[in-house]
């Protein structure tokens, strides 16, 4: 993975007024710290930390001043509601050293028709290269049918890079598509459960007429 430079200036001031006035500068601050070295204080470029963390696991080369860190992002808290990143932690790194991260897993091609592909695990846990992280890891689905997995095992890692999870943990579960009577007796066990009950259709035939009284 490519490092990406993002120039940096120390931070003095602290506090939730003081991150509020880096913010409408549109800036984040961000925390460097990792090797037994003290926490580094900073600030950087909203805009251009928010496109490098596109992907979860930049390799961020952070330049401040004379100091140059490479680093990864450890923690990174978004504004719920805007998305914007507020604050960062990032993990210094060096060559050659490894570390755990979690890699996206993208699915390709199609299942056989009439199955549900299911992603049971979105990312897998592996040990890494810190300058030669995956950015994510493509699983064939092409032609799988009702039945078939696919374990962490199963996934091509590069090399330097192993599994941090178990080997047989699921990844991908494929089931055959559930047939419509299927999905009708799913829906009345629970509706039955719940407590629900339809009243009975009306009838479209014509109500008997009343025979007329007999006159004495």
């Amino acid at each position: 993975m490519a490092e990406i430079k993002i120039a940096a200036e120390a931070r003095t001031e602290f506090g939730k007024g003081a991150a509020r006035r880096i913010r409408r500068e549109d800036k984040v601050p961000v925390v460097l710290y990792g090797h037994g070295a003290d926490p580094v204080h900073l600030t950087v470029p909203g805009h251009q930390l928010m496109l490098a963390l596109k992907n979860s696991n930049a390799l961020l080369a952070i330049e401040a001043g004379s100091e140059r860190h490479l680093a990864i992002p450890k923690q990174v808290q978004r504004d719920p509601l805007k998305g914007f990143i507020e604050h960062a932690d990032l993990l210094i790194v060096r060559k050659g050293e490894k570390v755990v991260v979690d890699v996206r897993i993208v699915p390709v091609g199609d299942a056989v028709s009439g199955n549900l592909v299911v992603l049971e695990n979105a990312t897998i846990s592996v040990e890494a290269e810190a300058t030669h992280i995956p950015e994510s890891f493509e699983i064939s689905i092409e032609g799988l049918t009702g039945g078939d997995q696919i374990l962490a095992k199963d996934i091509e890692l590069p090399e330097g890079s192993s599994l941090a999870v178990d080997e047989d943990l699921l990844i991908v579960n494929v089931t055959a598509a559930p047939t419509e009577a299927q999905l009708d007796a799913e829906l009345a066990e629970a509706e039955a459960e719940a407590g629900i009950e339809h009243d009975a259709p009306e009838s479209d035939a014509p109500a008997e007429a009343e025979a007329p009284a007999e006159s004495e």
